[in-house]
């Protein structure tokens, strides 16, 4: 196993890039074309589903089973819901997230022929105008709404902009870097999961590495509304490890400096074995990590067994604080991430038995704790 170097200014750059490009969920198009485009630029084959969820081949010696690396394009955003009668408009999120974070927000209206620039108001946004009454607003999309920066006097100026109920909402990233490493930006969940992963796969192609197993490469498109990797993965895929945000917070064991490997989240608990191979490639290789366990988050390794997919998953993070508002996240953890995955890539199997869909007993792994030979079992 070699010892990679990840290119972070690479990963940095393609960051910075995804970041720009507006891709809630069902409006993915551009960032598909865009991270299609990178593939091709450095060299991978790759191609798409029906919808645009894009699946890449880093070829290895061993083409079957595979194994899979998965990541997600899509972010939160919002859609028009209605065109009020004071001009602005009315609108529902794209995912899960709380009008909290959405209050002066900048965004684009994304019309049939047109886009729109605009900021996500509380409807008491002057305190010149409501006093105190603003304070007491309660959090809520039913008391928020989009300002438009057109003319718009009543829903018949909206209407004759082009802006129709259904249009979506992209929340502008407005990224940052901190002299301390960090990162600031709305949406680094997923597209710092992406860009680890293109910056990962990189470095094994930059190297001439030969993998031992044959590795799918899959960004999906709808993650953020619960789909993710339920379609797009094949029969071969033996295992598959997500990569997406831990998230950083009061009770939590997260660090926004290593490497998170969660072991349960809402749809219950990872692959022990691939898993703990994680674990252990961390520990071998000296990464800072820690393991954890989510009550509220769900992620494409839960709509990829929803989906009836036989196969063991992991999922690693990246430390995220405040996912899904105001993010922010450590250049020392994303290093750390892209680390462990150069290492992982350069694995074989996990378990060796996972080579045949369907066989016998022998073989199957074991895990610690029980003695099936001890005298209390006979």
């Amino acid at each position: 196993m070699k010892h990679l170097k990840v290119d972070m200014t690479y990963v940095e750059d393609i960051l910075f890039k995804l970041l720009q490009i507006p891709s809630p969920s069902g409006y993915t198009d551009q960032i598909v074309h865009f991270v299609g485009e990178e593939l091709t630029r450095l060299g991978f084959f790759f191609e798409l589903t029906r919808r645009g969820a894009i699946r890449a081949v880093l070829p290895g010696k061993q083409e079957d089973p595979t194994r899979a690396v998965v990541t997600h394009l899509d972010t939160l955003g919002a859609m028009v819901k209605k065109l009020k009668s004071n001009g602005r408009l009315e609108i529902v999120p794209i995912g899960n997230w709380s009008s909290r974070f959405a209050e002066g927000a900048r965004v684009t209206v994304f019309t049939d022929h047109h886009t729109y620039d605009g900021t996500i108001l509380p409807l008491k946004a002057s305190g010149h105008t409501f006093d105190e009454e603003v304070d007491r607003l309660p959090v809520s999309w039913d008391t928020v709404e989009v300002r438009v920066d057109e003319h718009c006097r009543n829903d018949a100026d909206l209407a004759g902009l082009g802006i129709h109920v259904g249009d979506y909402i992209g929340i502008n990233s407005v990224p940052k870097v901190s002299g301390k490493g960090f990162i600031n930006a709305r949406h680094l969940d997923n597209k710092a999961g992406v860009a680890l992963v293109l910056g990962a796969a990189k470095a094994i192609w930059d190297n001439d590495i030969t993998l031992p197993v044959t590795c799918k490469l899959l960004f999906t498109i709808a993650e953020e509304v619960g789909v993710g990797a339920s379609s797009g993965l094949q029969e071969k895929v033996a295992e598959m490890v997500t990569v997406d945000n831990a998230t950083v917070a009061k009770g939590q064991n997260s660090s926004e400096l290593g490497v998170t490997i969660c072991m349960m989240d809402s749809a219950g608990p990872f692959d022990y074995h691939l898993s703990h191979r994680l674990i252990e490639l961390c520990s071998e290789n000296k990464i800072d990590h820690q393991r954890e366990v989510f009550k509220y988050y769900r992620s494409d390794s839960a709509s990829a067994l929803a989906a009836g997919n036989d196969l063991r998953t992991a999922l690693l993070g990246f430390g995220l604080d405040a996912s899904h508002g105001h993010e922010r996240v450590h250049r020392d953890s994303l290093a750390a991430v892209s680390r462990l995955l150069t290492y992982y890539l350069q694995t074989d199997l996990t378990c060796p038995r996972d080579r045949l869909n369907i066989g016998p007993l022998n073989g199957f792994p074991t895990q610690p704790g029980i003695d099936l030979d001890s005298e209390e079992l006979q």
